[in-house]
């Protein structure tokens, strides 16, 4: 008989920082906040904050407060409703008309080249590849 427990354990480990659909593809806001430290995703109106370390809390009551200000950080608005459990929060936002605007993803790597080779002498150009 075939054993699952290593195949399940880690298919629930890669889905620990997984964004909601509505969030997929924006860039995270690495926030800590006392103890806890969460990836934040911000749409228009609405923010995601992902726990991402570990630390007992067994109930939303106990994160609620290190969420509500770790989005306020990121996005600069207010939080108007919280919802989601103690690792997963979801906010609809307060930001007055505007949101405060995302910073540039870091690149994943620079691609360089050497450009007019003369006299021992080059120009190294570097584009940043996300």
């Amino acid at each position: 008989m075939i054993r699952f427990g290593p195949l399940a354990l880690a298919m629930l480990l890669a889905a620990c920082d997984t964004p909601a659909l509505e969030f997929h593809g924006v860039p995270p806001v690495r926030v800590k906040v006392g103890q806890s430290l969460f990836d934040v995703r911000m749409t228009e109106s609405r923010a995601e904050a992902i726990r991402v370390n570990s630390e007992w809390a067994p109930r939303l009551a106990a994160t609620a407060p290190r969420g509500v200000a770790a989005i306020e950080a990121a996005s600069g608005c207010k939080v108007r409703r919280l919802r989601g459990d103690q690792v997963i929060m979801t906010a609809d936002l307060d930001c007055g008309g505007t949101l405060r605007p995302l910073p540039e993803p870091a690149p994943q790597y620079l691609d360089c080249g050497l450009l007019d080779l003369e006299d021992a002498h080059a120009d190294l150009i570097c584009v940043p590849v996300y």
